[in-house]
């Protein structure tokens, strides 16, 4: 098996990516980020502590045999398994991502079981793959009956919110989850890689790229969960501010709002800490674009302004007088 675009390798790859707050009052440490994430029990969590800490669950394989999403309404089949795993950056940030890629065409029958285990990730289309159409589909959202691979993610976040023992559910601040849905296919010779990331509300993001061929699937979704994790971070931090009363007389109410900003989030902010290399030129071509940076040293900024403005407040206050 081989990337995107080669001979052997699938035309296209999908996937969504579920990000939210870990639901505990503390960031965990290593040891209770490994505990949460040990899915199963034959493959250990993968852990790092450069440049933060980073816990990885082993990839989990969900079989599914239904149809894909299309924008025409074609009802096509695919058979496989969906790839999915969990990752936990600082004790803080969840993220839940379910993947598959598929070849442009498959046998035109069912096969055993036996021929897609060997092709783990893969959904192998019974004929031929109507690419664009699936792409589009996918991206728009799922009809009852076809495959939602965000259901898949979405319920492995449910399986670590479930550690009761190991999580309070006590959040220092309250945040809303972000869904980003994400499609791959190869870009044509001498093209460069592209990324077109739209907002679509209510927490629903979609990102079309368009990567170097021989591109691996699981560097695609990389890609995509370092795009989720810093959208998440700057929609949460943007939203706090909204509407944050600056320069009102109940100083407390500000610095409740700015306080949890500092102790859990704003030192996350790190792009392509993980992300494969070859793929640092498609986050550049986001910044271009969406200037998700530029945004967030603005907002950065503004709170260490505000603090600033906090202290001196204080100073004054207690001043004697004379």
């Amino acid at each position: 098996m081989s990337g995107l675009g080669t001979a052997r390798g699938p035309v296209l790859a999908c996937g969504e990516v579920r990000t939210c707050l870990l639901p505990t009052r503390r960031a965990v440490d290593e040891r209770t980020a490994v505990q949460l994430l040990r899915l199963r029990a034959d493959e250990p969590v993968r852990t790092s502590r450069r440049p933060n800490r980073h816990a990885l669950s082993p990839d989990v394989l969900t079989g599914v045999d239904c149809p894909l999403p299309t924008a025409t309404g074609a009802k096509i089949r695919a058979v496989g398994t969906v790839t999915a795993h969990v990752g936990l950056d600082e004790g803080r940030v969840l993220q839940s991502t379910a993947y598959f890629c598929a070849p442009a065409v498959g046998p035109d029958r069912r096969r055993p079981w036996g021929y897609y285990l060997v092709r783990p990730g893969w959904l192998v289309p019974v004929g031929r793959l109507p690419e664009k159409s699936v792409t589009e589909g996918f991206l728009t959202g799922h009809q009852q009956g076809q495959l939602d691979v965000g259901s898949i993610a979405e319920s492995l976040l449910a399986r670590i919110s479930r550690r009761h023992d190991l999580l309070d559910h006590d959040t220092p601040l309250t945040t809303s989850d972000t869904s980003l849905r994400w499609t791959a296919v190869p870009v044509d010779d001498g093209e460069s890689a592209t990324v077109l990331f739209t907002d679509l509300g209510e927490g629903l993001k979609i990102v079309e790229l368009r990567l170097p061929r021989g591109t691996e699937p699981a560097a695609a979704a990389g890609l995509c969960e370092d795009l989720a994790r810093h959208d998440w971070l700057l929609t949460t931090v943007a939203d706090k501010l909204d509407g944050l009363r600056v320069g009102s007389d109940d100083d407390r109410a500000v610095l409740k709002v700015l306080r949890p900003l500092v102790d859990h989030l704003l030192h996350l902010w790190m792009p392509l800490a993980r992300v494969d290399r070859t793929l640092h030129t498609a986050w550049e071509a986001l910044e271009k674009q969406a200037g998700h940076s530029r945004q967030w040293n603005a907002l950065t900024q503004r709170i260490r302004d505000q603090l600033t403005l906090q202290v001196l407040s204080s100073r004054n206050e207690v001043r004697p007088s004379g």
